[in-house]
């Protein structure tokens, strides 16, 4: 069953990134991240009551709090780094690199979990690294080519991504999926807005258009249930498969970015592509 929870976290990351790409166009980022944690911190608590999971919160230990807490910061960490990489620069070009975390995160699983490492795990390994820096090599027509400051970003995602899915992992193995989801939002919905203080973004809120508040709203809801898969998944499976496969949201958005963003794909990238989704199957093997 776990299998399926992974598959459904693929296909609604796969659609945030399109969403979130629309919405924050005209939207500072940080503002725009912390903005759907609102939505995403309503929705994962409506679910808490739902499946009745409030009262298990005084049995939580110290240590499942503090890796909630800190697996919550990581994933802040990654959506501010990736919503800025998603303004910056091509969806096509960044979630490869965002999806590159899955080589960091089984590795820490290696290390951290005791997860074993096998022949077909370093194949794949191999073919997501080949693939990943196939999509991201610079391109002749390549709007940003004059400032990469995406590609950073992009990279942060990837990292703070990887740590969230080992952090969540141990964060989770004795809580209800969505009463440790819930926990880590709040992390997540005071850190970003936190940013957004600091920053001073916070009296653009009134300057936000409709549409990108509709998509805003729309990326928030597809997160929410994305995590709530993701983390049902997490807990009854191995991190160094259930990422993996959330991982698979790629094509959903490469799909998506082709035929609503009209972000082509060359093919060198269709292989790089090609290379990633082979990986990634390989460790379902």
């Amino acid at each position: 069953m776990w299998i399926l929870y992974a598959f459904g976290s693929a296909f609604f990351a796969g659609i945030t990134a399109i969403l979130a790409k629309i919405g924050i166009k005209n939207v500072d980022s940080n503002l725009a991240t912390a903005i759907r944690t609102v939505v995403i911190l309503i929705f994962s608590w409506i679910m808490v009551f739902i499946v009745g999971s409030l009262n298990t919160v005084v049995n939580l230990s110290s240590k499942t709090i503090v890796f909630l807490i800190l697996s919550g910061l990581s994933t802040g960490m990654s959506w501010l780094c990736y919503f800025k990489a998603l303004q910056l620069g091509n969806v096509n070009k960044v979630t490869p690199i965002d999806k590159s975390s899955t080589i960091l995160t089984m590795i820490l699983a290696m290390i951290f979990l005791g997860e074993s490492i096998t022949g077909l795990k370093i194949i794949s390994i191999i073919l997501i690294g080949v693939g990943t820096y196939l999509m991201i090599e610079k391109k002749d027509d390549d709007r940003q080519a004059k400032d990469n400051k995406w590609l950073i970003y992009a990279f942060g995602s990837a990292i703070f991504a990887s740590l969230t899915s080992i952090l969540g992992k141990v964060g989770i193995e004795n809580v209800e999926s969505n009463l440790g989801t819930a926990i880590r939002t709040v992390v997540v919905f005071i850190m970003a807005w936190i940013v957004v203080f600091v920053t001073k973004k916070q009296g653009e809120v009134k300057n936000i258009d409709k549409k990108s508040w509709k998509f805003l709203l729309l990326s928030g809801l597809t997160t929410g249930l994305s995590w709530l898969c993701y983390y049902k998944a997490l807990q009854n499976g191995p991190a160094s498969i259930v990422v993996p496969i959330d991982k698979l949201s790629i094509l959903i958005t490469i799909a998506f970015s082709y035929v609503i963003l009209k972000e082509k794909l060359k093919r060198k990238s269709i292989i790089g592509l090609i290379l990633i989704v082979a990986g990634t199957l390989l460790l379902l093997v």
